[in-house]
């Protein structure tokens, strides 16, 4: 089981954006890989901070963890997850400033170098059956993106000389002020275009159709937003690619509706069904199912069918489904059926009996919430 991230971090739930990003440059300054070379249980503690920090520090994606836990992050993530050193570095240099001797623009001698440049994120929407939703699913979808084509040689950028930054010196009143900016010619990579094949574009990229397989965890809900890492466009030289953002899109279903975890269904039955009992069939995610009805079932009665909801995503179990009994009254009627419910009018047998068992309407609806 996956640590929690507050505890990661060492905060409380309740903690600020400024408390929590200090949490994080205190965890990142004890196990970073400069301050423990060749410690794979600090590196991992390192990843680990990270991970934690880039949901924590995001209100949105911050939310989704108090509500759903690890499991919103499950099946390529909604925005935390399977970080690497690449991303660490390129997202959260800001937060070491200086403490190992520069920026960590850099990858793979942190305390400096060429900057690992990340390509754009990709946005797709993906439409799912209630079904899906309930059991999860694993979809592949077809997706073009921008890739280094074969044959495409750079160069050092002669303005930046590789490092991606340009330096500049200000003159101010509080003196020689000097800043760094990203190059201007290089867009940050700290390499330009040699030689490229036909067929590409002025960074020597191409598009490519790609198969992409993505595992949606069961209980996700319309407009949550999957990540799948490394699977959006790339970049020049050693750039790292961008993500594909996948939007949850749900299909409604043609008798259930959802409610959270749980499910609702409208059951129409006659007169004579819930007068003598009868057993209906009725759809469920997993199937049909049939159930019994007791003779003199009232209408507006509500069945609760343990389990058979939507898997939580939190991993606690599914919600219900709630079986919502209607009698349908006929508008029209035969001689001879008119004629037996007006003899029926003075029957005591036909006379309402309400019981106190029998909730009323606003009990129903206060359980359906409970």
């Amino acid at each position: 089981m996956k640590q929690d991230y507050y505890e990661i971090l060492g905060v409380s739930k309740g903690a600020s954006q400024a408390e929590i990003k200090k949490a994080y440059r205190k965890k990142a300054l004890e196990y970073h890989p400069d301050k423990n070379p060749g410690d794979t249980k600090a590196e991992e503690m390192f990843k680990s901070a990270a991970e934690a920090y880039e949901v924590l520090s995001d209100p949105g994606k911050r939310a989704k963890y108090d509500q759903f836990g690890h499991a919103a992050f499950e099946g390529g993530g909604f925005g935390g997850g399977s970080m690497n050193m690449e991303d660490i570095f390129s997202q959260f240099g800001d937060i070491f400033g200086s403490a190992f001797g520069g920026g960590f623009g850099g990858f793979g001698g942190f305390g400096g170098g060429q900057r690992r440049v990340k390509g754009s994120n990709l946005r797709i929407r993906v439409k799912l059956s209630l079904e899906e939703i309930a059991n999860g699913v694993e979809k592949k979808v077809k997706v073009k993106r921008k890739l280094q084509a074969d044959g495409v040689t750079y160069k050092t950028c002669p303005t930046c000389n590789g490092s991606g930054q340009v330096t500049k010196i200000t003159n101010t009143i509080l003196g020689r002020m000097q800043t760094a900016t990203t190059c201007g010619t290089c867009g940050g990579v700290g390499q330009v275009i040699d030689k490229r094949p036909s067929g590409t574009d002025a960074q020597g990229l191409k598009v490519v159709e790609e198969t992409v397989s993505i595992k949606i965890p069961p209980g996700v809900e319309d407009g949550m937003q999957l990540k799948v890492s490394g699977k959006g466009n790339g970049v020049p030289g050693n750039g790292i690619p961008g993500d594909l953002l996948v939007a949850i899109e749900t299909e409604e279903h043609p008798t259930l509706k959802r409610e959270g975890d749980n499910l609702h269904y409208d059951l129409y039955i006659s007169i004579s069904e819930a007068v003598l009992g009868s057993s209906k069939e009725i759809d469920t995610v997993g199937g049909k199912v049939r159930i019994k009805l007791e003779a003199g079932i009232q209408s507006g009665k509500i069945l609760r069918l343990r389990g058979k909801g939507i898997q939580s995503l939190n991993g606690y179990g599914s919600g219900d489904l709630l079986v919502h009994v209607n009698v349908w009254t006929p508008k029209e009627l035969t001689r001879e059926q008119r004629e037996f419910f007006e003899r029926m009018q003075s029957d005591e047998n036909f006379e309402p009996k309400p019981e106190k068992s029998d909730k009323s309407f606003f009990e129903k609806v206060k359980d359906m919430f409970s």
